[in-house]
């Protein structure tokens, strides 16, 4: 039943106590029979030896539970910026998403972040501020936070009572009534009782505020309460749910999940106010032959279709497929269509994941997320579905890597297995990029940011046993056009006594910065056959990653096809392909290349006596200051620095704060090289 099916994510900063929160929501639903804790490297969802050591969460792990006969799926997503594309492609499947802030830090960085990125997939959400026991806990602050930081409404539906070391339950504004848990049964059980006679006016107060949040959005509440009516718990519920389906108000609950005090309100909040699959707007699909949108109902009667949205690799078991159906289903042993490989593949099991363990699944229907074993070309991003409905769901957007190292085997023996696992790391993560240099033969790798490569590094040494040899850290740059150029290519070539050959016209165009690539065609289709077409198209997009000068790949280039000249008997398609990269190659020099670098977000957080002195260490480096945010103790600081200019920052930064002051930094934008 889709009505009792719901797919959510737990998204938050770093520390703020994301998988602590999940391994009590796994331990209070029954699904594991202890609580793992992230400190000793026993999290349940931290499978990975490298998250058990590192104690972040760097995969997202999926999980499926059951509370008041409804099924939750869960996705875990990291909480460090390197990793961002494994929150990206999580909340690309999601319907609803747990947002954890933190009591004491409030807004971090990376909120922001995933909070703009679950917007853009139009994710509704509910707040649990965690860490309500920690010295500086500050509810109300944290929900002016939201407020003013991410552009939310937050209304809270239950008020702490007490905090920090005096933390001790939660009000419950709807019921009105107040929640405590017997740390004697790590807070399974819990007792209910009346708001006490000192709260009770601030309880009032707050739950006023709701029914008039709630009013101001449904016409029922309005009548009752102009005509002083008592308000029922379930039309409450009732109403505050439509407006967080409607994404316009995010209920707010709290907690302190580590003393396991708050979790089951909150797994009570995922059933009553998130959606289910087909209660989120209908999934956006490409009609290849029509080159149209169309909606994709969750219907799991439908024609089958369903995203890749993550690829694991098990040594026993090969590729393992995530996948999130939005229409039709998929049983074990049926042949799938990879539609924009226009490949067929054998699903020949189906499973559904807790962490890293597994169970059989008869079926995979729409609204729902499993695993699918047998698939070898999937990569994440792909669409799977029906030979005859040539439909691909949107794509994934996922950052550019701006950091890479040369990487290379201790020995000839190890050349081919470095290949093997690099050609899994990078199946399995979108945004690990391998290049060989043409020159010298060497592997270069690339990432999101030093710890991410640090991470994809270290597994490849330990989790896989490959001796190699890795470089330093380098900066990934880019290279783009600065003028509009037309040029005519001619190519001949003979092969195994038989002329290959091609004419064409191109002209390349400078588009603006953070455009992308662009290709189009202008050339009439009646002049060659589809196939001449789509290998001009292949020699295009590879030379928009071999680059101009330097080898870098090419970003904000436009290139249209206008004409092209071919003959039955000399026109191949290698002669059209290897035709477009001369064109390309050659017009490019023409059009006044640039090098382009890497500009990063910094996100520095000082205690107020060395600010100054952060300050300029950011301006030495050729950052710019953005804003300044002044806070109890601290000072937030936003700038903008180059890339290049921020290897080893973390060192520099320890000496003058005394290794009190933290940063985070992503990628921003890219910009010509020496202008700052």
């Amino acid at each position: 039943m889709l009505s009792t099916m719901r797919n959510i994510g737990i998204m938050a900063h770093i520390d703020a106590g994301k998988t602590t929160t999940t391994e009590r929501i796994l331990y209070y639903t029954g699904k594991s029979h202890r609580i793992g804790e992230v400190d000793d490297g026993e999290a349940i969802m931290d499978w990975m030896e490298q998250e058990q050591e590192r104690g972040i969460t760097i995969q997202s792990a999926a999980t499926t539970t059951y509370w008041r006969n409804h099924q939750i799926n869960i996705i875990d997503t990291p909480g460090h910026v390197d990793f961002t594309a494994e929150v990206e492609r999580s909340l690309r499947v999601l319907d609803g998403a747990i947002a954890i802030f933190c009591a004491v830090g409030g807004v971090e960085p990376q909120t922001e972040t995933v909070w703009h990125q679950a917007d853009r997939y139009r994710v509704p959400r509910i707040g649990y501020i965690n860490k309500m026991d920690r010295l500086g806990a500050d509810f109300f602050q944290v929900l002016e936070d939201i407020k003013t930081k991410l552009g939310a409404t937050p209304v809270p539906i239950q008020l702490p009572i007490g905090k920090e070391s005096s933390f001790e339950g939660v009000i419950d504004l709807i019921a009105l009534q107040e929640i405590r848990w017997d740390p004697s049964t790590d807070g399974e059980k819990m007792y209910y009782s009346p708001v006490a006679e000192e709260r009770m006016a601030e309880a009032l107060r707050y739950r006023e505020h709701l029914i008039d949040v709630l009013a101001s959005h449904s016409d029922e509440i309005t009548e009752r309460y102009l005509a002083g009516e008592e308000i029922p718990q379930d039309l409450i519920k009732r109403e505050l749910r439509k407006q967080v389906l409607n994404r316009t108000l995010v209920p707010i609950l709290c907690g302190a999940s580590r003393r396991n005090m708050g979790v089951q309100p909150l797994i009570d909040a995922v059933v009553d106010y998130l959606p289910a699959p087909d209660e989120v707007e209908p999934a956006v699909g490409f009609h290849l032959k029509k080159e149209e949108e169309i909606q994709i109902p969750c219907d799991p009667k439908g024609v089958p279709l369903g995203l890749v949205f993550k690829i694991q690799y098990d040594r026993e078991a090969g590729s393992l497929c995530y996948v999130r159906m939005y229409s039709g289903s998929i049983k074990p042993g049926a042949v799938v269509f990879n539609v924009g490989k226009k490949k067929r593949e054998r699903a020949n099991r189906i499973l559904r994941m807790h962490s890293n363990k597994s169970e059989p699944m008869d079926e995979l229907k729409a609204g729902d997320i499993g695993v699918i074993v047998g698939m070898k070309l999937a990569q994440t991003g792909d669409t799977i579905g029906s030979e005859g409905y040539p439909v691909v769901l949107e794509k994934m957007h996922f950052p550019e890597p701006v950091i890479s190292v040369a990487i290379e085997p201790k020995s000839v023996s190890e050349q081919e297995k470095l290949r093997e696992v690099l050609e899994i790391l990078s199946r399995e993560d979108p945004t690990f990029l391998i290049k060989e240099n043409e020159e010298t033969g060497q592997l270069i790798i690339s990432g999101m940011g030093e710890l991410h490569l640090d991470v994809l590094v270290t597994r490849i040494l330990k989790e896989y046993n490959v001796g190699a040899k890795v470089g330093n850290p380098q900066v990934t740059y880019r290279e783009s056009i600065s003028k509009v150029v037309e040029h005519t290519q001619q190519f001949s070539r003979m092969l195994a006594g038989k002329e290959n050959a091609a004419t064409l016209t191109i002209r390349l165009e400078p588009l603006p910065r953070g455009s992308g690539n662009r290709y189009t065609c202008q050339a009439k289709k009646t002049l060659a056959p589809e196939e001449i077409f789509d290998a001009i198209e292949r020699g295009i997009q590879a030379s928009f990653n071999s680059g101009i000068v330097l080898g870098y790949p090419c970003i904000d280039v436009g290139v249209t096809l206008l004409d092209i000249e071919y003959s039955e008997l000399t026109g191949t398609e290698f002669a059209f392909e290897a035709c477009a990269s001369m064109a390309f190659d050659e017009a490019a020099r023409k059009a006044d290349p640039i090098l382009l670098e890497p500009i990063m977000s910094v996100t520095l957080i000082s205690p107020k006596e060395y600010v100054g002195d952060v300050i300029s260490l950011v301006v030495q480096r050729g950052g710019i200051v953005q804003s300044m945010d002044s806070k109890a103790t601290v000072d937030q600081v936003k700038a903008e620095a180059p890339m290049a200019s921020m290897f080893g920052f973390m060192t520099a930064l320890r000496s003058v704060s005394q290794g009190r002051a933290t940063f985070s930094m992503e990628f921003s934008h890219f910009e010509k090289k020496s202008s700052r």
